[in-house]
């Protein structure tokens, strides 16, 4: 008996190890809308929130969330809300509401997200929940008539490479990691989004707003913020330019210093001296030096990629505008 218990253990064990990846995220029509009213209510501004549910096999359900107070710089103020947090938890749990923590929301401007500060969240949620996501909306595209709305994780493989805090060139080339394999996106799904786009969310525009041919504001600021990511990805170059330089300088001062050592040793052997090392870890042009790391120009790629499919979205329409008008003059 005791061996079959034992058994019975192991397997059940090894069963949550093996637990299936994450393939869905299925939110209820009520998260959605608290999360759009909140992110909406204090555009431009940037927010945050709790999001609560459960984690079944495959599916992340998320079935309520909450906001977080305002972020300031005042730490006192800080543990003023992480007291929020904890004082809603229970408040939920009181009433008999999932009060399991499994992600956060935010909005974003544009789709600017992809930051070190959201890694960072990541991790410290990853230390406690074993799954978690990351809800990202941007209000200022649903004028547009688009939901932005996406489910975020890390992958894996940056998880385990970000712990090692070794972004070399040599560490990324072993892993056969690139930009893209940041962040995966996990799909969403939820009975009541497609009645929301239809109505509740985005109301049909009955105006003749959408036959300007002139160039959206939005399109003027993906442009704006794509050529500050372009400036960031130069300082980034440059970063790295510097250290070959210095490393080639050091490889030379090195070469110099061992061919010097190397006629030193030829007089030693000839005067019948010891030969000296040809090493001396002393010596500072031996010292390595450290190689930048290529974790911010991944994530400036990933957002300038991100920006270049906001405005081929965004050019395609405005073509598409120019091709009808141009059809109806020459009719």
């Amino acid at each position: 008996m005791a061996n079959t218990m034992a058994r019975s253990f192991l397997q059940v064990a090894a069963t949550e190890e093996a637990a299936p990846p994450l393939r869905v995220v299925q939110m209820e029509g009520l998260v959605i809308l608290k999360i759009i009213k909140h992110c909406k209510d204090h555009s431009p501004s940037l927010v945050t929130g709790q999001l609560l549910g459960l984690d079944v096999g495959s599916v992340l359900e998320v079935t309520n969330c909450f906001p977080f107070p305002m972020r300031e710089e005042d730490e006192e103020i800080e543990a003023d809300g992480a007291n929020y947090q904890l004082e809603m938890m229970r408040c939920l749990r009181e009433v008999n509401v999932d009060n399991n923590t499994v992600g956060w929301y935010q909005s974003t401007l544009l789709g600017s997200f992809q930051t070190v500060e959201l890694i960072e969240t990541f991790m410290n949620y990853q230390e406690n929940i074993r799954r978690c996501v990351c809800i990202i909306y941007d209000p200022s595209r649903a004028d547009q008539g688009v939901l932005a709305l996406k489910a975020l994780k890390l992958s894996d493989a940056f998880m385990e490479l970000y712990r090692s805090n070794n972004f070399t060139g040599e560490k990324l080339r072993e892993k056969n990691l690139s930009w893209v394999d940041i962040f995966e996106e996990i799909p969403v799904s939820s009975i009541s989004l497609t009645f929301m786009l239809s109505t509740a969310v985005f109301p049909l525009q009955c105006d003749y707003d959408r036959l300007q041919l002139s160039t959206s504001s939005l399109m003027e600021r993906n442009m704006e913020f794509l050529i500050e990511c372009m400036d960031d990805l130069s300082l980034e170059q440059q970063k790295f330019q510097f250290y070959y330089r210095s490393l080639s300088r050091q490889q030379a001062q090195q070469q110099a210093w061992l061919q010097k050592r190397r006629v030193e040793n030829m007089s030693r052997k000839a005067a019948g001296e010891d030969p000296l090392p040809e090493e001396d870890p002393s010596n500072p042009i031996f010292k390595p030096l450290p190689e930048p790391s290529r974790l911010e120009s991944f994530l400036i790629t990933n957002q300038i990629s991100n920006y270049c499919n906001q405005i081929n979205g965004v050019s395609g329409q405005s073509f598409n505008r120019l091709y009808l008008m141009k059809a109806l003059h020459e009719e």
